[in-house]
């Protein structure tokens, strides 16, 4: 093989660089775990109904709490009733994963991921 022949390696990324990526990453990880951890500690509540039915949940995606107003009680339309948690519970896991989606865009500076 002639001399400057090809020897290996990744060209211009020399042992620092790979240090620095290394701390760059470890420095992402932690701080993705701090995330993780006050997004877990988060309570997110959802109404439906026009406020009648309110749900509350927590980061780890559990019910925590479910309000009804008296009135959004019906003997005869107990479906509507079900809906309305349902819709509440839903929206509120949603709140959820907006929040970790806002956090992950914070952390990559990308927009977009499906996290």
């Amino acid at each position: 093989m002639a001399k400057g022949g090809f020897r290996g390696g990744y060209g211009g990324m020399g042992g620092m660089n790979q240090a620095n990526m290394v701390k760059q990453a470890q420095k992402m990880q932690a701080e993705l775990a701090r995330m993780q951890a006050e997004l877990e500690e988060s309570s997110f509540t959802a109404a439906a109904g026009g406020g009648a039915v309110k749900a509350t949940v927590n980061g780890r995606h559990e019910l925590t709490a479910l309000q009804i107003e008296p009135d959004a009680v019906d003997p005869d339309d107990v479906e509507m009733l079900q809906d309305m948690i349902i819709a509440a519970v839903n929206e509120a896991m949603r709140k959820i994963d907006e929040a970790s989606s806002a956090n992950m865009s914070k952390l990559t500076g990308m927009k977009g991921l499906p996290f």
